[in-house]
């Protein structure tokens, strides 16, 4: 099985502590304010000494890289498809509204569900994203959306793959998103097909994050043709597991 290459956005401040060993203890702090406060690339932090910029720049490499980033006609929708490592694609999507702006990012490359309406379901599934892959795709969206002299104010965990089955990074990196980068709890909404144990784990989880579900069918006997995973955790279940949820704050 192969290992991935830590990247920026997968290193706690502990390791940072590592890779900036030797340095003043207060560069950390200007290190992390850099990356997730003012979204700067490492090159940019100008706090830092030059030498220390141009050797993180090296030793810290992005996780995605650019294949295309096509802009709507009217300019208020930004598409960017990223080629990771192993050569997996998915795509992040930034969405500028008079009153916000919103965030779509991917979890996972491809997807198990299965769901019949969806083409990367179709694709079948690949492999998790990193918590530094998926924070990566809000910090580089957010920087396009402060060139414009926007900030997103909303995370939607909309994008490629089922969220749920990837709870463990996704809850990783809301934290990151919600702690370091300083976006409310409330802005940030995880999304689901229906599996209940994720569901049932989230309203455990200590941040209000929302929850949104694709229901697409209120009976099971449609729902169990449109989403495959129904079959194991029919509506009466997941609705059960919902209300759990929102007895919790969701």
């Amino acid at each position: 099985m192969s290992t991935l290459t830590p990247t920026r956005y997968d290193l706690t401040r502990e390791a940072f502590a590592e890779v900036l060993d030797g340095e003043p203890r207060y560069r950390l702090d200007q290190l992390w304010s850099g990356l997730y406060e003012q979204l700067a690339d490492p090159a940019d932090i100008t706090n830092l000494p030059k030498q220390l910029r141009s050797r993180l720049e090296t030793e810290l490499p992005l996780a995605l890289e650019l294949v295309t980033e096509s802009v709507s006609d009217k300019g208020d929708t930004v598409k960017f498809l990223w080629e990771l490592e192993g050569g997996s694609r998915v795509e992040t999507v930034l969405m500028l509204y008079p009153d916000r702006a919103t965030v779509c990012v991917s979890s996972q490359a491809g997807c198990a569900m299965g769901c019949g309406f969806c083409a990367t379901g179709q694709a079948g599934f690949t492999r998790h994203l990193t918590v530094g892959e998926i924070v990566e795709q809000v910090v580089r969206a957010s920087q396009t959306a402060k060139a414009s002299g926007r900030r997103v104010s909303n995370i939607v965990f909309m994008g490629m793959g089922e969220p749920m089955a990837n709870l463990d990074r996704v809850w990783g990196a809301t934290e990151r998103i919600h702690g370091d980068i300083g976006l409310s709890a409330r802005h940030i909404t995880i999304s689901t097909v229906g599996l209940v144990p994720g569901i049932r784990a989230l309203k455990d989880l200590p941040l209000p994050v929302n929850l949104a579900v694709s229901l697409h069918a209120a009976n099971d006997t449609l729902r169990d043709e449109l989403v495959p995973i129904n079959k194991r955790y029919p509506i009466d279940d997941l609705l059960d597991a919902c209300a759990g949820s929102v007895s919790n704050g969701r």
